[in-house]
């Protein structure tokens, strides 16, 4: 039994969000640093924990064990109402809230384990290739879909910041990256961008995610 909640993951990756939620709940926690796609050593070890070989996998303070992204997100937001990350479950947002933070992780985060190793799928470089200019063109069009079905305020479900705005945020780091996001999520860049400058969160991004170089494309 302990405290904390411990946090396998990496940075830039799907840990992120989860990360940057705890942090602005202040709740403590810590990061066991694992990228299962840098090495075969990395993925044994995140593997001894979910045996998926996937991050985020996080241990509650309870000791239990919770994986999948949104899943993970949903219930901190939820067990610390009082932290205001997502929409109370009677609450008009409520709906919304649960499509889109199911919508991420189906539509476009599931398309990184394709990804991260085409040879999962591909028969040769050639198709590899096709794989990754498909894959890529799918994050695009699914981040239009998004971007042509919501109507944002401050942020995506109004203007309160919740943790689909994080997840967001952070996805849309990843390839075809920013610049490419910016061109099919028009409504959602303001977001992602006042995300970015959010002072309670300016030392946790400048660790874990620098949005400098590469991430922008």
């Amino acid at each position: 039994m302990s405290a904390e909640y411990v946090v396998h993951g990496a940075a830039g990756s799907g840990s992120v969000p989860v990360e940057a939620t705890l942090t602005l709940l202040g709740l403590p926690y810590r990061v066991v640093e694992n990228a299962p796609w840098a090495s075969r050593a990395a993925a044994d070890a995140v593997g001894q924990v979910n045996r998926l070989r996937q991050v985020p996998a996080v241990i509650l303070p309870g000791g239990e064990l919770m994986t999948e992204s949104a899943a993970i997100l949903i219930h901190l937001a939820d067990r610390h109402p009082q932290g205001r990350l997502a929409p109370a479950p009677d609450a008009p947002a409520r709906a919304q809230f649960l499509r889109w933070m199911s919508y991420l992780p189906a539509q476009i985060y599931s398309m990184f384990w394709v990804r991260d190793e085409p040879s999962r799928l591909a028969a040769d470089a050639a198709a590899e290739k096709v794989i990754l200019e498909r894959t890529a063109q799918r994050i695009a069009d699914c981040w239009r879909m998004m971007d042509e079905q919501v109507a944002p305020g401050d942020y995506i479900l109004g203007d309160a910041l919740s943790v689909l705005d994080l997840y967001v945020a952070v996805m849309s780091r990843w390839t075809p990256r920013r610049k490419v996001f910016y061109q099919a999520a028009p409504k959602l860049t303001a977001v992602v961008r006042r995300v970015d400058a959010d002072p309670r969160l300016a030392e946790f991004w400048a660790r874990r995610m620098p949005f400098e170089g590469a991430w922008e494309g």
